[in-house]
């Protein structure tokens, strides 16, 4: 069955609904989850009006999801889980497809934002693109940022 499974975080609140789903059946079938965050380099901007250029630090970047990693990974280890990170750097739907093939991914797990019609076109679909080009299982769960705050706000009231 399954035994290893890379989980796509971009360090929203949507992504992280998956986390637990994972909890759930990482324990009974002893699998093992590899988080992924891919950091999308970001072209330098020029800022009218000014000499200025902004450009990413990719260290920095790389730094940050370090250490977003490292907390989900605690949380999930917390509950019996053998987890790994990993912090990639590229288009995020290619390095999550590499990164489940070099890591020897039996499944690819990760949350959709539920984006349709004109916000799909403009922002694309990273979990539609991972559906396509991945030769592995992939499981997609459907989340908007509004079901996301209504289920925050569930909880808050009890």
């Amino acid at each position: 069955m399954y035994k290893r499974t890379v989980v796509a975080l971009d360090g929203s609140p949507v992504a992280e609904v998956i986390i637990p789903f994972i909890l759930e059946i990482a324990g009974p079938l002893d699998m093992e989850v590899v988080l992924v965050r891919v950091n999308r380099p970001i072209p330098p901007e020029v800022i009218e009006g000014s000499r200025h250029v902004m450009v990413e630090d990719p260290e920095a970047s790389r730094v940050a999801a370090e250490e977003y990693l490292a907390s989900v990974a605690v949380e999930l280890r917390s509950k019996g889980v053998r987890v790994r990170t990993q912090v990639r750097r590229g288009l995020p739907a290619e390095e999550i497809v590499l990164a489940a093939r070099e890591i020897g991914a039996d499944l690819i797990a990760m949350t959709t934002h539920g984006r349709s019609g004109f916000g799909r076109l403009l922002f694309g679909s990273v979990a539609e693109a991972v559906l396509r080009e991945s030769r592995l299982p992939v499981f997609l769960m459907r989340m908007t940022e509004a079901q996301v705050a209504a289920r925050a706000t569930q909880v808050a009231v009890r």
